[in-house]
């Protein structure tokens, strides 16, 4: 476990949920404070944005000899200039911090080059990496020294790629949360096809010790409940207020009735998982007794019968005073102290073992 400002993240606590408005704020400050506070109102525990520059993320020449493909096939303008349209002024830091405070949730970003980690770091309870900087162990192990929980997506990796990440930040900073992610962008429903939600159980057994969580990009909420149900207890979903809107990430978003629906969902689902210890629940303590069988007289029997099988029936209920059907055997062959009516229950003190 571990605690994320004075929220406790772990096994055994709720779900905290991770609004990533990312580019949605359409390059608009208002935007961004009015979607922190519609992302707060729908149950975000946090919500989050993205600190780069588009020369320090992107190569224009590299993109521009690449082609746009994958989800990037459909935009509109090259990839350089959408990143230079998505990224965000650092002055905007303060600003946004101050929103989600008075919001009451989180501030989040995820940084993209060292200068921003080291910006974000009064701001910040803890560092998002991105699937793509996996690789980048300096930038891991930078923002790993800075001593603050941090999240790690896995998108488009190997486990190797994986283990490797976990062992360089771990070196130096056992707060992690380890997430599994599929990394296409284009809200295709086959994207679910692809999520792999067993990775995060084998995750479980590599590293028993770290947090577990989903950065997902599909839509409805099976992704999420399945996550849940395996273990997650941070889920990453992008978010924005209208899924229409032209831009990089309002497509795959959800809004803030689908996000809500998500919260109350999981919160259901959390108290449907309930205990790994069996036992008979509270509210089942009468269904013990109106479903279980208990031995009762077949017909009249006198006081000194050798009781024979015959001589009994097992039927509901399985009342306190009347012998549980899981003494039958141990039962049979021993002698009624006293008569019985037919249906009358047979108690634990009206029968002995045959005298020799």
């Amino acid at each position: 476990m571990m605690r994320i400002e004075d929220r406790p993240v772990g096994p055994h606590e709720p779900t905290y949920f991770i609004a990533d408005i990312a580019a949605s704020h359409d390059g608009e400050l208002s935007r961004a404070i009015d979607l922190i506070h519609r992302a707060a109102e729908a149950g975000a525990d946090a919500a989050k944005f993205q600190n780069f520059t588009a020369g320090g993320i992107v190569s224009e020449r590299g993109f521009r000899e690449l082609g746009q493909v994958s989800h990037q096939a459909s935009w509109q303008k090259s990839v350089f200039e959408v990143y230079e349209d998505a990224s965000i002024p650092h002055a905007w830091t303060p600003e946004l911090k101050a929103a989600c405070d008075e919001a009451g949730i989180a501030y989040f970003s995820a940084a993209y080059d060292l200068d921003a980690v080291d910006m974000l770091d009064p701001y910040v309870p803890a560092f998002k990496i991105g699937s793509g900087d996996i690789t980048w162990h300096e930038s891991l192990e930078y923002t790993a020294r800075k001593g603050k929980p941090m999240l790690l997506a896995t998108g488009a990796s190997e486990l190797d790629d994986v283990v490797r990440a976990v062992d360089v930040i771990r070196a130096v900073n056992v707060d992690l949360v380890l997430m599994q992610c599929n990394t296409n962008y284009t809200a295709s429903p086959e994207n679910l096809r692809h999520l792999s939600l067993r990775v995060l159980s084998g995750y479980a057994a590599l590293f028993p010790d770290l947090v577990l969580g989903l950065s997902d990009h599909t839509a409805g909420h099976t992704s999420v409940l399945g996550a849940v149900a395996l273990g997650a207890r941070v889920i990453e979903k992008h978010f924005t207020d209208d899924t229409t809107r032209p831009g990089p990430d309002h497509a795959f978003s959800m809004d803030p009735r689908t996000w809500r629906e998500m919260v109350d969902r999981t919160r259901d689902l959390e108290a449907a998982l309930g205990s790994p210890i069996k036992r008979v629940e509270p509210n089942e303590t009468d269904t013990v007794i109106v479903q279980r069988r208990g031995l009762r007289a077949a017909r009249a029997l006198a006081a000194g019968t050798v009781l024979r099988r015959e001589d009994l029936v097992v039927v509901r209920p399985a009342t306190a005073d009347v012998i549980p059907a899981d003494r039958l055997e141990a039962t049979i062959g021993m002698t009624l102290r006293r008569d019985l009516e037919m249906d009358e229950g047979l108690g634990h003190y009206d029968v002995e073992p045959v005298r020799r």
